[in-house]
């Protein structure tokens, strides 16, 4: 058993590739009346696709990335100045 801290490595392509899909999503539930950031929160949360629209292919675009690595993005943004 390793006691040891694991190392978790998120390039940065696939961070601009994250923020992209992000931002895409959020204009597609935008766009059809919901509350963006409830809506992706739920799906990061349970995982469940049907919080995400299927508008503008939203839902398609946002299983292409795996959703831990959807919350390191936010931490990052969120840390970036810290």
């Amino acid at each position: 058993m390793n006691s040891g801290t694991m190392k978790f490595d998120f390039t940065k392509d696939k961070s601009d590739q994250a923020r992209e899909i992000m931002v895409n999503v959020y204009r597609a539930l935008q766009e059809k009346g919901y509350n963006p950031i409830s809506q992706i929160v739920g799906y990061i949360m349970s995982g469940d696709p049907t919080y995400i629209t299927s508008h503008n292919n939203a839902r398609i675009l946002i299983r292409k990335i795996e959703r831990d690595e959807l919350l390191e993005e936010i931490v990052r943004f969120y840390l970036k100045d810290a």
